[in-house]
Protein backbone atom coordinates (compact mmCIF):
# COMPACT_ATOMS: atom_id res chain seq x y z
CA UNK A 1 0.00 0.00 0.00
CA UNK A 2 1.14 3.53 -0.77
CA UNK A 3 -0.26 6.36 1.31
CA UNK A 4 0.37 10.11 1.36
CA UNK A 5 -0.75 11.90 4.52
CA UNK A 6 -0.96 15.69 4.24
CA UNK A 7 2.31 15.92 2.32
CA UNK A 8 3.87 19.32 1.59
CA UNK A 9 7.02 19.79 -0.49
CA UNK A 10 8.89 22.89 -1.62
CA UNK A 11 11.89 23.63 -3.82
CA UNK A 12 13.84 26.83 -3.16
CA UNK A 13 10.92 28.34 -1.32
CA UNK A 14 8.34 27.49 -3.98
CA UNK A 15 5.67 25.06 -2.79
CA UNK A 16 5.25 22.23 -5.32
CA UNK A 17 3.04 19.82 -3.36
CA UNK A 18 0.33 21.17 -1.07
CA UNK A 19 -1.32 19.07 1.62
CA UNK A 20 -1.60 16.01 -0.64
CA UNK A 21 -3.29 12.89 0.74
CA UNK A 22 -4.27 9.68 -1.05
CA UNK A 23 -4.08 5.92 -0.61
CA UNK A 24 -3.39 3.21 -3.22
CA UNK A 25 -3.96 -0.42 -2.21
CA UNK A 26 -1.69 -3.29 -3.16
CA UNK A 27 -2.35 -4.56 -6.68
CA UNK A 28 -4.38 -1.48 -7.54
CA UNK A 29 -3.71 1.00 -10.35
CA UNK A 30 -3.98 4.77 -10.36
CA UNK A 31 -3.41 7.34 -13.07
CA UNK A 32 -2.19 10.76 -11.95
CA UNK A 33 -3.18 13.55 -14.33
CA UNK A 34 -2.72 17.29 -14.40
CA UNK A 35 -1.29 20.20 -16.34
CA UNK A 36 2.46 20.46 -16.93
CA UNK A 37 4.19 21.69 -13.78
CA UNK A 38 1.31 20.67 -11.52
CA UNK A 39 3.47 18.36 -9.39
CA UNK A 40 2.69 14.95 -10.94
CA UNK A 41 6.26 13.74 -11.47
CA UNK A 42 7.30 15.15 -8.09
CA UNK A 43 4.92 12.67 -6.48
CA UNK A 44 6.84 9.81 -8.12
CA UNK A 45 10.15 11.21 -6.83
CA UNK A 46 8.70 11.37 -3.33
CA UNK A 47 7.49 7.76 -3.52
CA UNK A 48 11.02 6.71 -4.52
CA UNK A 49 12.46 8.62 -1.60
CA UNK A 50 14.56 10.81 -3.91
CA UNK A 51 13.29 13.80 -1.95
CA UNK A 52 11.77 14.26 1.49
CA UNK A 53 8.63 16.34 2.11
CA UNK A 54 8.69 19.44 4.26
CA UNK A 55 5.87 17.94 6.32
CA UNK A 56 3.48 15.00 6.27
CA UNK A 57 4.07 11.28 5.91
CA UNK A 58 4.65 8.91 2.98
CA UNK A 59 3.95 5.30 3.86
CA UNK A 60 4.85 2.21 1.84
CA UNK A 61 3.37 -0.95 3.34
CA UNK A 62 2.75 0.99 6.57
CA UNK A 63 6.36 2.20 6.89
CA UNK A 64 6.99 5.93 6.84
CA UNK A 65 9.90 6.49 4.42
CA UNK A 66 10.36 10.13 5.40
CA UNK A 67 13.60 10.40 7.32
CA UNK A 68 14.16 6.64 7.07
CA UNK A 69 17.75 5.41 7.38
CA UNK A 70 19.41 4.94 3.99
CA UNK A 71 19.92 1.18 4.39
CA UNK A 72 16.24 0.56 5.06
CA UNK A 73 15.23 2.96 2.27
CA UNK A 74 17.33 0.96 -0.20
CA UNK A 75 15.46 -2.16 0.86
CA UNK A 76 12.13 -0.40 0.29
CA UNK A 77 13.26 0.77 -3.14
CA UNK A 78 13.88 -2.82 -4.16
CA UNK A 79 10.09 -3.23 -4.19
CA UNK A 80 9.72 -0.38 -6.67
CA UNK A 81 10.39 -0.26 -10.41
CA UNK A 82 10.57 3.05 -12.29
CA UNK A 83 10.12 3.67 -16.01
CA UNK A 84 11.07 7.18 -17.11
CA UNK A 85 9.58 9.03 -20.07
CA UNK A 86 12.68 8.55 -22.22
CA UNK A 87 13.33 5.01 -21.00
CA UNK A 88 16.65 6.11 -19.40
CA UNK A 89 18.54 3.22 -20.99
CA UNK A 90 22.33 3.14 -20.99
CA UNK A 91 23.24 4.23 -24.53
CA UNK A 92 26.55 2.39 -24.59
CA UNK A 93 25.10 -0.94 -23.40
CA UNK A 94 23.25 -3.46 -25.53
CA UNK A 95 19.62 -4.37 -24.94
CA UNK A 96 20.77 -7.53 -23.15
CA UNK A 97 23.18 -5.61 -20.94
CA UNK A 98 20.49 -3.04 -20.12
CA UNK A 99 17.85 -5.62 -19.18
CA UNK A 100 20.39 -7.73 -17.27
CA UNK A 101 22.18 -4.80 -15.66
CA UNK A 102 21.13 -5.51 -12.06
CA UNK A 103 21.89 -9.26 -11.99
CA UNK A 104 25.13 -8.66 -13.92
CA UNK A 105 26.28 -6.12 -11.34
CA UNK A 106 24.80 -7.40 -8.10
CA UNK A 107 24.00 -11.10 -8.34
CA UNK A 108 26.11 -14.26 -8.31
CA UNK A 109 24.29 -15.86 -11.26
CA UNK A 110 26.47 -17.21 -14.05
CA UNK A 111 26.45 -15.32 -17.35
CA UNK A 112 24.56 -18.15 -19.04
CA UNK A 113 21.83 -17.99 -16.39
CA UNK A 114 21.52 -14.22 -16.70
CA UNK A 115 21.29 -14.43 -20.47
CA UNK A 116 18.49 -16.96 -20.12
CA UNK A 117 16.62 -14.66 -17.75
CA UNK A 118 17.12 -11.71 -20.12
CA UNK A 119 15.75 -13.66 -23.09
CA UNK A 120 12.74 -14.75 -21.02
CA UNK A 121 12.10 -11.17 -19.94
CA UNK A 122 12.31 -9.87 -23.51
CA UNK A 123 9.66 -12.40 -24.44
CA UNK A 124 7.49 -11.32 -21.51
CA UNK A 125 7.56 -7.67 -22.59
CA UNK A 126 6.73 -8.67 -26.17
CA UNK A 127 10.15 -8.32 -27.79
CA UNK A 128 12.14 -10.80 -29.85
CA UNK A 129 15.39 -11.96 -28.30
CA UNK A 130 16.98 -11.26 -31.67
CA UNK A 131 17.46 -7.66 -30.50
CA UNK A 132 19.53 -8.71 -27.49
CA UNK A 133 22.74 -7.35 -29.05
CA UNK A 134 21.18 -4.15 -30.42
CA UNK A 135 21.98 -0.74 -28.94
CA UNK A 136 19.08 1.42 -27.69
CA UNK A 137 19.36 3.91 -30.58
CA UNK A 138 18.60 1.04 -32.98
CA UNK A 139 15.16 0.62 -31.40
CA UNK A 140 11.91 2.55 -31.77
CA UNK A 141 10.63 4.62 -28.85
CA UNK A 142 8.03 2.02 -27.95
CA UNK A 143 10.60 -0.78 -27.96
CA UNK A 144 12.87 1.29 -25.71
CA UNK A 145 10.02 1.74 -23.21
CA UNK A 146 9.41 -2.02 -23.16
CA UNK A 147 13.13 -2.70 -22.68
CA UNK A 148 13.05 -0.24 -19.75
CA UNK A 149 10.08 -2.09 -18.23
CA UNK A 150 11.91 -5.38 -18.68
CA UNK A 151 15.00 -3.96 -16.94
CA UNK A 152 12.89 -2.75 -14.01
CA UNK A 153 11.20 -6.13 -13.65
CA UNK A 154 14.42 -8.13 -13.79
CA UNK A 155 16.20 -5.80 -11.39
CA UNK A 156 14.25 -6.52 -8.20
CA UNK A 157 10.97 -8.23 -9.19
CA UNK A 158 9.12 -5.08 -7.99
CA UNK A 159 5.71 -5.07 -6.36
CA UNK A 160 5.18 -1.42 -7.36
CA UNK A 161 5.73 0.07 -10.82
CA UNK A 162 5.93 3.82 -11.43
CA UNK A 163 5.57 5.17 -14.97
CA UNK A 164 6.33 8.75 -15.94
CA UNK A 165 4.56 9.63 -19.23
CA UNK A 166 5.01 6.10 -20.65
CA UNK A 167 3.16 6.76 -23.94
CA UNK A 168 4.30 10.30 -24.73
CA UNK A 169 5.80 10.61 -28.21
CA UNK A 170 4.78 7.11 -29.34
CA UNK A 171 2.76 6.29 -32.44
CA UNK A 172 -0.69 4.68 -31.92
CA UNK A 173 0.55 1.11 -32.42
CA UNK A 174 3.43 1.44 -29.97
CA UNK A 175 1.15 3.24 -27.52
CA UNK A 176 -1.25 0.31 -27.63
CA UNK A 177 1.63 -2.13 -27.04
CA UNK A 178 2.95 -0.24 -24.01
CA UNK A 179 -0.53 0.16 -22.48
CA UNK A 180 -1.19 -3.55 -23.00
CA UNK A 181 2.05 -4.42 -21.20
CA UNK A 182 1.28 -2.13 -18.25
CA UNK A 183 -2.15 -3.71 -17.90
CA UNK A 184 -0.71 -7.21 -18.24
CA UNK A 185 1.75 -6.60 -15.40
CA UNK A 186 -1.10 -5.61 -13.13
CA UNK A 187 -3.25 -8.58 -14.11
CA UNK A 188 -0.57 -11.31 -14.26
CA UNK A 189 1.96 -10.18 -11.64
CA UNK A 190 -0.50 -8.17 -9.48
CA UNK A 191 1.86 -5.20 -9.59
CA UNK A 192 0.63 -1.94 -8.09
CA UNK A 193 0.76 0.61 -10.92
CA UNK A 194 1.03 4.40 -10.72
CA UNK A 195 1.04 6.14 -14.08
CA UNK A 196 1.69 9.84 -14.58
CA UNK A 197 0.33 11.05 -17.90
CA UNK A 198 -1.25 13.98 -19.67
CA UNK A 199 -2.55 11.69 -22.45
CA UNK A 200 -6.18 11.59 -21.35
CA UNK A 201 -7.42 8.96 -23.78
CA UNK A 202 -4.54 6.67 -22.76
CA UNK A 203 -5.36 7.21 -19.09
CA UNK A 204 -8.78 5.60 -19.48
CA UNK A 205 -7.17 2.53 -21.03
CA UNK A 206 -4.77 2.04 -18.10
CA UNK A 207 -7.06 2.49 -15.11
CA UNK A 208 -10.53 3.40 -13.93
CA UNK A 209 -9.19 5.26 -10.88
CA UNK A 210 -7.67 8.72 -11.16
CA UNK A 211 -6.00 11.50 -9.24
CA UNK A 212 -6.02 14.98 -10.75
CA UNK A 213 -3.36 17.35 -9.44
CA UNK A 214 -3.92 21.07 -9.88
CA UNK A 215 -1.25 23.54 -8.77
CA UNK A 216 0.17 20.95 -6.37
CA UNK A 217 -3.17 20.07 -4.78
CA UNK A 218 -5.44 17.05 -5.18
CA UNK A 219 -8.42 18.32 -7.14
CA UNK A 220 -9.91 14.85 -7.61
CA UNK A 221 -9.35 11.31 -6.32
CA UNK A 222 -11.86 8.68 -7.38
CA UNK A 223 -13.14 6.31 -10.02
CA UNK A 224 -14.49 6.97 -13.48
CA UNK A 225 -18.11 7.18 -12.31
CA UNK A 226 -17.19 9.82 -9.74
CA UNK A 227 -15.13 11.64 -12.34
CA UNK A 228 -18.08 11.78 -14.69
CA UNK A 229 -20.26 13.19 -11.93
CA UNK A 230 -17.73 15.71 -10.59
CA UNK A 231 -18.72 19.35 -10.71
CA UNK A 232 -15.46 20.50 -9.08
CA UNK A 233 -14.48 23.56 -11.10
CA UNK A 234 -10.81 22.54 -11.43
CA UNK A 235 -11.77 19.08 -12.69
CA UNK A 236 -14.25 20.43 -15.20
CA UNK A 237 -11.70 22.97 -16.44
CA UNK A 238 -8.94 20.36 -16.76
CA UNK A 239 -11.09 17.94 -18.76
CA UNK A 240 -12.75 20.58 -20.94
CA UNK A 241 -10.14 20.56 -23.76
CA UNK A 242 -10.35 16.77 -23.94
CA UNK A 243 -14.11 16.30 -24.05
CA UNK A 244 -14.13 15.51 -27.77
CA UNK A 245 -11.12 13.20 -27.63
CA UNK A 246 -12.60 11.08 -24.81
CA UNK A 247 -16.21 11.15 -25.95
CA UNK A 248 -15.86 7.75 -27.59
CA UNK A 249 -13.95 6.11 -24.76
CA UNK A 250 -16.25 3.40 -23.47
CA UNK A 251 -15.19 3.80 -19.84
CA UNK A 252 -16.49 7.34 -19.57
CA UNK A 253 -19.35 9.28 -21.09
CA UNK A 254 -19.43 13.06 -21.00
CA UNK A 255 -23.15 13.30 -21.61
Amino acid sequence: MIEFRQVNFSIEGKQIIKNVSFCISNGDSRVIMGHSGSGKSTILRLILGLACPDSGEILIDDENICGMKSKRLREIRKRIGMVFQDGALFDSLTVGENVGYYPLEYSKFKLEEIEGKVRQMLGFVGLSDEIIDHLPDQLSGGMQRRVAIGRALLSTDPKIMLYDEPTTGLDPRMTENVISLINRLREVKHVTSIVVTHQISDAFEMSDKFIIIDNGEVAFDGDVVQLRASDEARVVEFLRPFRDSVANVKKIDFA
